[in-house]
This record gives structure tokens, C-alpha cells and sequence, in this order.
């Protein structure tokens, strides 16, 4: 073969090679490309379906925890009425009074806990009118194991049910301090049972409920700030108290003669179990094991310490050194006070609001008190009523939306954000809860002494209660 032509056959086989190479390469990569597509969207299946179990997870821990503290929270709650309140006023009575004093909180444990169950939750916590709730929750119908997203998203329901049921059972207990001493415990009974259902369920619908008047969650017309029950707790009672303590009239021989508590050990042991069960009362209001609970819990705290000590600090003014009583009727009032602004404000004005609590609280029992010449025998109305006035307001001036952004991210919660229209919405609520608590007690009280009688007769008063209502003695004292 010629040069020429051998050197033409050679480029023309690198040509052919060149030229083929790319598709064979091209057919090579494409056949294991088009074979893996199947495993690679079984492995993006795995992943997501890893991802959604590990989610689950997340929701269920979550779950957990928060279900954990809200029961917690409700036993904390709980123990605030006995045997804290129990305790506290059982110590501040005379001791031919004790029992009575204790038994009237114990019996609401049951009654109130029999009543929520057949109508009382559904009626603060079913439907969403502007005044009460509906019965679609009657004998606890619907009320299990699922969330209700409205109250408690992470929470069962049933768990919600039973930590509101433990503010519904102190509250009516609280009006006891003022009609202690002198109430028959059939009449006391009676009232406080239909106290329940005409003045604490429809303040709690108002406050707390879906579609409630005051509710500032959940679409109320006067969105009222209320955490854990300033008005709900504190202001229905101590007012009712104060209506039921100029109904009933004082006792037989006060003020000329000296009624001291008969056990201030008792009441300084009941106090101490009030506070520490405070904190299930307002940090488990947050409905979450969450850093809003945190923020309430550190509130609570701060506000009382604070209260105990401007109780003390006017006691000391006054009269050249501060009581024990003093000390624990202040811390009281801080609880009381805060209540309401809990979940609302920071450290710093819970100091503030604590600090004016117990100064205030302090005049009104004893200055107002004597003032006017009416008994409550164990200042529900000084402390409660007061107090839990004095605080609904002070969560209008210091609530902040960088602690609870209620009404929304970047909306302004109080008057520290500038919102000093919120003072506003907290005098609508505390007028409402005011206004039904004197119209509902007079009724209510007139009712009940048409059925059983209010009053214990004086020969009983004289005798003691303990005696004359359950045939026993607080102490057997023998020689």
C-alpha cells in the first residue's frame, strides 16, 4: 500500500474512534442512570418517613412533658384548698370554730368536684357565647384523651378539665374566711353551690372561655388580661365575701371583745403550703411545661416576697414591729396580686406589683376595715377582694408583649408597650366581675335564707361552731 493512501486509512480510523467514543460512553453512563432512579426514590420515601416518625416523637415528648406538669400543677392546686386554706384559716379562728372552718373547704372538694363533673366544665368551657358556655361537655361527654386546640394544644382534655376544676373549687372556699365563726353549714352549702353556678361559671366563661366577653385570647370584646384569675378568683370572692360578711352581720361580741387567732402556727404552716402551691396555680396557668411557665413562676415568687415584705416594713411603721401574721397575711396578698399579671410581666414590676399589694392590702384591713365597722372575720375582701382589684389593674400597666404576646407578635400587650388603652379593658373586667358578684351574692344569700337559714343561733355562736354543727371538738384536751 502506497504511503498516501496508508496515512489516509490511519486518520480516518482516529476519526472513526474520536468521533465514536463519546456515545459509546455517553450509552455506557446513561444505562446505570436511568437503573438507579428506582433506589433513589426509595431512599427519599426513607427519609421522609424518618423525619415524620422523629417528628412524632418530638410531638409526643412534648406532650408528655407538659401533660407531666399540668397534672403537677392541678395537685399543687388542689393542696392550695386543703389543706392550705384549711389551715390557714382553721388557725385564724377561735378554736370552738376549727373544724367548722376546715370542714366548709374540705366539703366543697367534693360538692364543686361532683357539680363540674355533670355540668360545671361544660358550662365555663363549652360553646363560645359572650356570657356562659354550652352543655355539649355535660357528664364530661367528649372529654378524653384528644386535645382541645382552643384551651391546651399539647395537653389531653381531660387533663385541662381537671386543673380548672381546682380553681373552681377555692374560689367559692375563699368567701368562708369572711362569714367564719357564725354561717350555719347547711346555709353555707347552699350558697356557695348556687354561687358557683351563677357568678363563678359564667366569670369564668367570660374570661377563659372561647368567644367569652372578656376573653383575650379567643375573640372577647373586652379582651381583659386575666392569666390565672384576678378577676375569675380573686375579685368574685373577696367581693362576695364582703356582701356576705354586711348580710350576716358581725359577731356576737365584736369588735369590744378581743377574737385572736387561736393557732398562728397552724396559719403560718397554711401559708407556707399556699405559696408553694401558688406556683401550680399561676406558672401551670401557661397550660405548657414552656418558658411563659418559667416567666409566670419567677413572677409569683418575686411579687410575694415582696408583698411579705411591705406588709411588714408598714406593720413595723405603725406599730413599732412587725407579727407573723402580718407577715403571712402579706404574702397572701402578693399572691393574690400577681395572679392576674403573672404570665403578663417581668422580675422587675412584679417586685413593684407585690410591693404596692401588701401596703394596700394592708390598709384596707386595717383602716378601711375599721373604718366602716364590718366583720370579715378573716379579711377575704382586704386580701382577695383588694388584692385581686389592685393586681387586674397593675397587669394593665405593666403587662408587656415581650413576656406574652397575646395579641400577637409585635402587637403592644400593656402600658409599658404603650398601650395604656389596656387600663381601659381592665376596668371593664373588674366592673363586670364586681357587678356579679354583689347583684349574684344578695340574691343568692336571700335565697339561701329563705331554704336553711343563714345564721347560727347566738346560744350556738357562744357554744362554737364545732359543737353545734358536727358534735366535735378540734382538740381533746384532757388533764
Amino acid at each position: 500500500m502506497k504511503p498516501a493512501v496508508l496515512r489516509c486509512c490511519c486518520l480516518l480510523a482516529v476519526l472513526l474512534v474520536v468521533f465514536s467514543a463519546p456515545a459509546t460512553l455517553f450509552a455506557q453512563t446513561a444505562a446505570p442512570t436511568a437503573s438507579s432512579s428506582s433506589p433513589s426514590v426509595d431512599s427519599s420515601k426513607a427519609l421522609n418517613d424518618k423525619l415524620a416518625q422523629l417528628d412524632q416523637r418530638v410531638t409526643a415528648a412534648q406532650s408528655s412533658a407538659d401533660n407531666s406538669w399540668m397534672m403537677v400543677s392541678a395537685a399543687l392546686v388542689l393542696m392550695m384548698t386543703g389543706p392550705g386554706l384549711a389551715l390557714f384559716y382553721g388557725g385564724l379562728v377561735r378554736r370552738k370554730n376549727m373544724l367548722a372552718i376546715m370542714m366548709q373547704s374540705f366539703m366543697l372538694m367534693a360538692v364543686i368536684s361532683v357539680l363540674w363533673a355533670l355540668v360545671g366544665y361544660s358550662l365555663a368551657f363549652g360553646g363560645n357565647g359572650p356570657v356562659i358556655g354550652g352543655f355539649e361537655h355535660a357528664m364530661l361527654r367528649g372529654v378524653g384523651a384528644e386535645p382541645n386546640p382552643d384551651y391546651a394544644g399539647t395537653i389531653p382534655q381531660s387533663t385541662f378539665m381537671i386543673y380548672q376544676l381546682m380553681f373552681a373549687i377555692i374560689t367559692p372556699a375563699l368567701i368562708t374566711g369572711a362569714t367564719a365563726e357564725r354561717m350555719k353549714f347547711s346555709g353555707t352549702v347552699l350558697f356557695l353551690t348556687l354561687w358557683y353556678f351563677v357568678v363563678y361559671t359564667p366569670l369564668a366563661h367570660m374570661v377563659w372561655g372561647k368567644g367569652g366577653l372578656l376573653n383575650a385570647a379567643l375573640g372577647g370584646k373586652f379582651p381583659c388580661l386575666d392569666f390565672a384569675g384576678g378577676t375569675v378568683v380573686h375579685i368574685s370572692s373577696g367581693v362576695s365575701a364582703l356582701v356576705c360578711a354586711l348580710y350576716i352581720g358581725k359577731r356576737t361580741g365584736f369588735p369590744k371583745q378581743p377574737m385572736p387567732p387561736h393557732s398562728l402556727t397552724l396559719s403560718f404552716v397554711g401559708a407556707c403550703l399556699l405559696w408553694v402551691g401558688w406556683f401550680g396555680f399561676n406558672a401551670g396557668s401557661a397550660l405548657a411545661s414552656s418558658s411563659l411557665a418559667t416567666s409566670a413562676f419567677i413572677a409569683t415568687h418575686f411579687a410575694t416576697a415582696a408583698a411579705a415584705i411591705s406588709w411588714s416594713l408598714a406593720e413595723w411603721v405603725k406599730n413599732g414591729r412587725p407579727s407573723a401574721l402580718g407577715a403571712i397575711s402579706g404574702a397572701v396578698a402578693g399572691l393574690v396580686a400577681i395572679t392576674p399579671a403573672a404570665g403578663f410581666v417581668g422580675p422587675m414590676s412584679a417586685l413593684v406589683i407585690g410591693f404596692i399589694a401588701g401596703i394596700a392590702c394592708y390598709l384596707m384591713v386595717t383602716k378601711v376595715k375599721a373604718a366602716f365597722g364590718y366583720d370579715d372575720a378573716l379579711d377575704a375582701f382586704g386580701v382577695h377582694g383588694a388584692g385581686g382589684t389592685i393586681g387586674a389593674i397593675l397587669t394593665g400597666v405593666f403587662a408587656q408583649q415581650a413576656i406574652n404576646p397575646i395579641f400577637g407578635a409585635g402587637k403592644p400587650t400593656g402600658g409599658l408597650d404603650g398601650h395604656w388603652g389596656q387600663i381601659g379593658n381592665q376596668l371593664v373586667g373588674v366592673a363586670i366581675a364586681w357587678a356579679l358578684a354583689i347583684v349574684g351574692s344578695i340574691v343568692l344569700l336571700k335565697v339561701t335564707d329563705l331554704i336553711t337559714g343563714i345564721r347560727v343561733s347566738e346560744e350556738h355562736e357562744i357554744e362554737g361552731l364545732d359543737i353545734t354543727q358536727h358534735g366535735e371538738e378540734a382538740y381533746n384536751l384532757e388533764l
